[in-house]
């Protein structure tokens, strides 16, 4: 019979440093000290309620259903009750922030970057010969062969071969600029002249051209990436000591 096994506080950040986890970890405890001190200095207050919703959701999003469940996952990660209630805490309190500083400017970063959002339903097959694509392109315009023909026959990846070059909504970021440039000029449905990249000749179907509205969920995510770039902006700016003894 094996011999019980001790792990100790020591153990743990031990493993912390030979896992090469330092920097993450204190990535992680510089962002919530960012995010407490400007709390505190915005005045920002949390209500028995909120705590009382957050801790629900946290619940609910790690399938506690029960006391005896919620205990089991305490014990799991090694919390206790206290550690459970900060971090509930600062759940609340960073999302606190987060509408304290942006909620007001969601919308005129989305009209000043609307380009950005909008995104294209686009099929592509990328070649290394330039002369062939542009055979190929005149093959398709003049029917003698159809773009999923292409696809089917110079794709080498078997997934993507599958799926006729298949490249879902891509958003305007995402494309290479001169990719961007004339599928964003077309009007879909529409076969795009051959497009020489760093990465080889671009043959490209544009089936749909989509403008995204200002929802509920695109808010979110908009006031959700400026709030991640602040923060890393704001730890960037951070000296600390560090004392790993």
């Amino acid at each position: 019979m094996s011999q019980p096994i001790t792990i100790t506080n020591e153990d743990i950040l031990s493993q912390v440093k030979l896992s090469y986890k330092v920097p993450e970890f204190i990535e992680g405890i510089v962002t919530r000290k960012v995010i407490a001190n400007a709390a505190a200095e915005a005045g920002i207050k949390v209500e028995t309620e909120e705590l009382q919703k957050a801790a629900d959701q946290i619940r609910l999003m790690n399938k506690l259903i029960s006391a005896d469940d919620t205990w089991a996952w305490l014990e799991k990660h090694s919390l206790s009750i206290d550690d459970y209630e900060e971090i509930v805490y600062s759940t609340v309190i960073s999302g606190k922030l987060a509408a304290h500083l942006f909620a007001d400017k969601v919308e005129p970063y989305f009209f000043e970057n609307q380009l950005d959002y909008a995104a294209v339903v686009m099929y592509e097959v990328v070649l290394d010969d330039e002369d062939l694509a542009i055979e190929l392109f005149y093959a398709i315009k003049e029917g003698e062969m159809s773009f999923f023909d292409v696809a089917h026959k110079y794709i080498q990846d078997t997934e993507l071969r599958r799926k006729g070059g298949y490249q879902g909504i891509v958003h305007r970021k995402d494309l290479k600029p001169e990719i961007s440039a004339a599928v964003f000029a077309a009007k879909p449905p529409h076969l795009l002249k051959p497009i020489v990249t760093a990465t080889g000749i671009s043959l490209i179907l544009i089936e749909d051209i989509i403008q995204f509205q200002l929802d509920e969920q695109l808010r979110e995510k908009i006031a959700a990436d400026l709030y991640t770039n602040w923060l890393k902006e704001q730890a960037a700016q951070v000296e600390f000591n560090l004392k790993l003894d």
